[in-house]
């Protein structure tokens, strides 16, 4: 895969695919772009790297996410799962930032931006394909097993 500057942005791995990619990508948009072009049935997905996140607490009782945008924060820890929602790939990602005074922030990811540096992300693909289903109760998506 490349961007107008014919910078690659994966590579494939024995079990999935290494992820680098820079400074104004956005991190959802590249996975959905790799899951289309991979054809890929599902995976895990772990990261480290700089950027603008977005968190958000998810209010079970209105049954949206309360957001939280942080500008250029160090994301120490991000994990998470790329499934497949209404024939969409729909990743879910969760992540632990610290910001410059080494606060740190964490939770639901509803948006992540390539900031200064790189993002780092592995993906280890799954042979099923996973889909993700609106739980009744809750109103949240569920990740749910073949």
């Amino acid at each position: 895969m490349t961007d107008g500057n014919e910078t690659t942005r994966h590579v494939r791995t024995n079990q999935g695919y290494l992820m680098v990619l820079r400074q104004g990508d956005d991190v959802f948009a590249r996975l959905v772009e790799l899951a289309r072009n991979e054809s890929l049935p599902s995976a895990s997905v772990a990261g480290i790297g700089f950027a603008h996140a977005t968190f958000g607490f998810w209010d079970a009782q209105a049954r949206q996410f309360t957001p939280r945008a942080f500008r250029n924060v160090e994301i120490g820890s991000l994990v998470g799962s790329l499934a497949w929602k209404d024939g969409l790939p729909s990743p879910h990602l969760h992540a632990v930032a610290c910001d410059d005074t080494f606060a740190a922030y964490g939770g639901h990811l509803l948006s992540l931006e390539v900031s200064t540096g790189s993002m780092e992300l592995t993906l280890v693909v799954h042979p099923h394909r996973l889909e993700r289903v609106t739980d009744e109760c809750t109103g949240a998506n569920i990740l749910h097993l073949p």
